[in-house]
């Protein structure tokens, strides 16, 4: 059976710094025999300003970040996962990216890209904590599921995970495994992290990876960690329980997945009709 690694980190405004931890977290996951990693949201940048990551934006296709994982999935013969690149727009404001996840082969090819689709404009209840990703982010419109080692890979971002018909959408597509790279708060992450990652696992009978940013950030900002891997029927099969970069590493196991959805047919028993999520 397949190993999957997700990759827990304390990101930094330093883009070489984060791409030197992030290199060394991947070499570890292929020496545990991961055929996939997954990096967390904003892996190669959590910037002191919400805006620095429009200093290091790419071109699709171009420039140090993809550079680096094109070559890190060649090298060490992985899939990796990029949490979420910030990327240029092809028109509209310079003062907007995307935030998408970028899928590498073993080839160090970019197989497939998802664009975030909801994104954080909130403010935490009782706490002064504002965020509002829609000044920096353009979000995306299209789901993303592609086939990988592991199965058909369904992709989601952090803020994704609350809304559940994202993922009904996936599951609907074929996916057998969602991936959920994330950058929770830790007031947010405390309340509902574990209990929103294992509910979509459980409701659609799949696997799900998620990768997160842990720790105290230079901006100030905390966010909770608890990276995981989730099975189908909602247990936690590997975790990293300390705060700061780590990593854990779990089989995907589609022969029990295959067993699940035919003795619980769940997914066949739906009565309402699925509608794609709006853009």
């Amino acid at each position: 059976m397949p190993l999957a690694a997700v990759i827990q980190m304390t990101s930094a405004p330093e883009v070489a710094v984060n791409l030197a931890v992030a290199r060394r977290l991947l070499e570890q996951a292929r020496a545990q025999g991961a055929v996939i990693a997954a990096l967390p949201e904003n892996f190669a940048i959590l910037g002191r300003r919400e805006t620095d990551k429009l200093a290091v934006a790419e071109v699709p296709g171009e420039g140090p970040i993809q550079t680096f994982l094109e070559c890190c999935a060649r090298e060490l013969g992985l899939w990796i996962l990029a949490g979420t690149v910030p990327l240029r727009l092809r028109e509209g404001s310079a003062d907007k990216v995307a935030a998408a996840s970028l899928l590498f082969d073993e080839r160090g090819r970019c197989v497939t890209r998802y664009d975030k689709i909801h994104l954080f404009d909130v403010e935490i209840p009782e706490r002064e904590e504002r965020y509002r990703e829609s000044a920096t982010i353009m979000p995306g419109s299209e789901l993303v599921v592609v086939p990988t080692p592991i199965g058909r890979l369904g992709l989601a971002v952090c803020y994704d995970v609350r809304f559940p018909e994202l993922f009904r959408a996936l599951q609907a597509q074929g996916a057998e495994v969602f991936s959920l790279p994330a950058a929770f708060t830790a007031s947010t992450g405390r309340a509902h992290w574990n209990l929103l990652v294992r509910a979509r696992a459980v409701e659609n009978l799949c696997y799900l990876l998620a990768p997160a940013q842990s720790g105290r950030h230079l901006n100030g900002r905390e966010t909770w960690g608890e990276s995981m891997i989730v099975d189908p029927w909602g247990q936690v099969l590997a975790q990293v329980r300390e705060a700061g970069p780590g990593l854990a590493v779990a089989e995907i196991d589609r022969t029990l997945q295959c067993d699940l959805r035919r003795r619980f047919p769940a997914l066949a028993h739906r009565r309402l009709a699925l509608e794609a999520p709006p853009a």
